[in-house]
């Protein structure tokens, strides 16, 4: 396999050349193979589109079909992270607080939306261990995104970029809902935007135009998904990417450009809907989840109301502050964490956070000197981090992919960023 893999030269693949790419592919262990084809039909939902691919599990397969490719590798390596262990914690205190729920039952079916979510995590980060391996990956990430951010920012333009109450909407999964659309799009175009940056003077022209489109396909989706939070999200991360150079005459005009272009393609319905923010019952229920998402965790500091025990809880005791038939989930990442599993759970979930931010610092700092595509990455996975955090606030996608697969990018970038420079001493 490797001698194979020695035959597609680094030009070729840095050229993103398709038949490079695919050779490269083919020369991989069949555990890169199936992690990559769990990526795709995940995030693309192939037996969605076409119903007759739906006669197996086809994630669960390709997962394992990894985990075996990986067991049987000769040359397989645990890959260390300080990630790792807080993963762990985090699901003791899953277990934990689903003992002591108030419907302990309901917190055990559960499980498996957090612990499948670790299994996944150790796969990648075990399998994806060089930087070619994590180029592939992201593009079948960046694929998968820009199918739905060109064909849904086209169905926008199509109908004049006019409002509907409902949005724009993706397949069945994880991005059906315009909300969660929304944040796989601001957790996408940083990482699109990185990739122009490394590979722009590198590919050919039409290569470059359809990268550039990725990130600007991306924002029309959030502009088009009606999603408040997302919106919101999109506006922090353009500023921040640009903070530093916001006083450049070149880059002024640029996110002045943006940012009166993306306000004139705002539909007036949606406009209205940020004045009325606060005001409207949609606004008034999420205060009154957060509100009293808040009282749970000082009632349970612990262990919280249990695990997935929100809406059952907030149904039995909060009745009177409910404004629909039924209750949700809190609409929001750290109410959602802190009610069903405490302040403790709290403590550990923003503590995860922090090390993911910390270590794709570390991860450019060990890359500045090369400036490869890491050190284009690790920046990237940032952005898409706080993206994921802005528009949490109002959606409850604590246990959706773009947390944890980004757990998984940023983990795999910090193992690959020092291997690299165990290669460069070993060199000298």
């Amino acid at each position: 396999m490797a001698s194979k893999r020695n035959q597609v030269s680094d030009e070729a693949f840095y050229r993103l050349e398709v038949k490079a790419l695919w050779r490269y592919f083919k020369s991989e262990t069949l555990a890169f193979w199936m992690i990559t084809l769990y990526l795709f039909t995940e995030y693309v939902r192939p037996q969605s589109i076409m119903p007759w691919l739906d006669f197996l599990p086809w994630a669960q397969v390709f997962l394992i079909g990894a985990l075996l490719g990986l067991l049987i590798e000769p040359k397989r390596r645990w890959v260390a992270s300080p990630i790792n262990k807080w993963l762990i914690i985090f699901f003791v205190v899953i277990l934990i607080s689903s003992y002591t729920a108030f419907i302990p039952e309901l917190a055990f079916k559960n499980l498996e939306k957090y612990y499948l979510w670790v299994i996944i995590y150790f796969l990648i980060i075990n399998i994806v261990t060089t930087e070619k391996r994590l180029i592939i990956f992201l593009s079948v990430f960046l694929l998968a995104s820009y199918k739905l951010s060109l064909s849904l920012s086209y169905s926008w333009a199509s109908r004049g970029f006019s409002f509907t109450s409902w949005g724009l909407k993706g397949p069945p999964g994880f991005f059906e809902n315009s909300g969660e659309l929304a944040i796989q799009m601001a957790v996408y175009w940083p990482i699109a935007l990185a990739f122009v940056l490394f590979f722009k003077r590198r590919v050919v022209r039409w290569k470059k135009w359809v990268l550039i489109s990725m990130p600007v396909t991306a924002a029309m989706v959030i502009l088009g998904t009606s999603s408040r939070g997302g919106q919101l999200a999109l506006l922090v991360q353009f500023l921040i990417r640009y903070a530093k150079n916001v006083f450049r005459p070149k880059i002024l005009v640029t996110i002045s450009v943006v940012l009166i272009t993306g306000w004139h393609l705002l539909p007036a319905e949606q406009k209205a809907r940020f004045e009325e923010s606060g005001e409207d019952k949609t606004s008034q229920q999420r205060l009154l989840y957060w509100e009293n998402g808040i009282e749970m965790a000082n009632d349970f500091p612990l262990t919280g109301v249990g695990y997935f025990n929100f809406i059952p809880y907030y149904e039995t005791y909060y009745r009177s502050d409910m404004l629909y038939d039924n209750a949700e989930l809190a609409h929001n990442i750290f109410v959602q964490v802190g009610a069903d599993l405490g302040y403790l759970g709290l403590i550990v979930y923003i503590y995860l956070i922090i090390l993911s931010f910390k270590i794709a610092a570390i991860a450019r700092d060990n890359t500045k000197s090369c400036e490869g595509i890491i050190y284009f990455i690790a920046p990237a996975t940032n952005l898409s981090l706080i993206g994921f955090i802005i528009a949490g606030q109002f959606v409850s996608v604590v246990y959706y992919p773009f947390f944890w697969i980004n757990l998984a990018v940023v983990s795999c970038i910090h193992n690959i960023s020092f291997n690299s420079i165990k290669r460069t001493r070993n060199l000298k």
